[in-house]
């Protein structure tokens, strides 16, 4: 009798053992994690420029995600914050903003082997419900020739509008896609959700 129950119990040790192990190969099954999706975009450049900073953050997060280059439009004279008061009607953007003929002198506009990219997006703070005034010079003066061109832009409040068609309408060049505008503190994850909708 003492024999059967020693035996009653090692066999059910042994099944209790062998359904943990079963448990514990599924849960390894299941929990395999997944390779990264990648996003293929074909060779990528991000063009931008930022007044305040939130232009780039938003820029080099793309960058980041898609392996891509930077590339920064810089103004000759840099916008001051007095240069930036919207509110003044003799500040430097209120007086470029009133000048149709605006052309705001940029630096070096030569990007390094631009010829291997395929797609380029194009990032900007919105002024006035368009793009800043040294994305609009930059655009007018660039050739997108063969290349995908996808805006996106930064604002505390105002949408995107009209500012990526009338960017669009500056040059003849490139398959201009619909942009995106982002909040001034617009989240890592958001960026990322956005730029899996482009793949």
């Amino acid at each position: 009798m003492k024999s059967k129950v020693i035996m009653l119990v090692c066999g059910f040790i042994i099944l209790i053992s062998i359904i943990g192990a079963i448990i514990i190969v599924n849960n390894k099954k299941f929990n395999v994690p997944k390779e990264e999706e990648k996003i293929d975009l074909g060779k990528t450049l991000v063009i931008y420029y930022s007044a305040t900073n939130n232009t780039k953050k938003v820029g080099e997060e793309i960058a980041k995600i898609l392996d891509g280059d930077l590339f920064e439009i810089e103004p000759v004279n840099k916008y001051t914050t007095e240069d930036l008061d919207y509110n003044n009607t003799s500040s430097r953007v209120s007086k470029e903003h009133n000048d149709e003929n605006r052309n705001i002198e940029l630096k070096n506009i030569e990007i390094k082997d631009y010829s291997s990219y395929d797609t380029v997006f194009i990032g900007y703070p919105i002024w006035w419900g368009e793009a800043a005034f040294p994305v609009t010079s930059f655009v007018a003066k660039f050739d997108f020739q063969d290349k995908k061109i996808i805006p996106f832009a930064t604002s505390a409040s105002s949408p995107l509008g009209e500012s990526a068609s009338k960017l669009a309408s500056l040059t003849n060049s490139g398959s201009w896609q619909e942009g995106k505008r982002f909040a001034s503190n617009v989240s890592n994850s958001e960026i990322e959700t956005w730029i899996k909708s482009l793949g």
